[in-house]
């Protein structure tokens, strides 16, 4: 059992390791997404907690969150320097297909709402 746990120590170090050398621009995009995936859980617990009286505004807030999240993945990976597939495709494109989207997203979410 030992060296089960000396192995996730020594690959949790070289996961730190390798995420330092992140840059900024990415890091904030994660962050970004590690917030929307709390704020579907924080809704999920309170929906427990409380009830799902509204049950369209309990899953336009789940899907506008996960939704939010699912689209930050698409940025990161195109904003992404060693990503070969998307190295033609200027950063601000990137960021202008994020932001129609997520337009697009939200009116969905705002007409499921009724």
């Amino acid at each position: 059992m030992p060296k089960a746990t000396s192995d996730a120590k020594l690959l949790i170090q070289s996961l730190g390791k390798a995420y330092a050398a992140t840059p900024t621009n990415l890091k904030i995009i994660d962050l970004y997404m590690v917030f929307a995936v709390a704020t579907a859980l924080i809704q999920v617990v309170y929906m427990g907690v409380v009830g799902s009286f509204p049950f369209n505004s309990f899953l336009s807030g789940i899907l506008s969150c996960i939704g939010t999240a699912v689209l930050a993945v698409c940025l990161r990976i195109q904003v992404n320097k060693d990503n070969k597939e998307f190295k033609d495709l200027p950063p601000e494109r990137a960021f202008a297909d994020f932001v129609l989207c997520n337009l697009v997203l939200h009116l969905v979410i705002m007409n499921f709402l009724g």
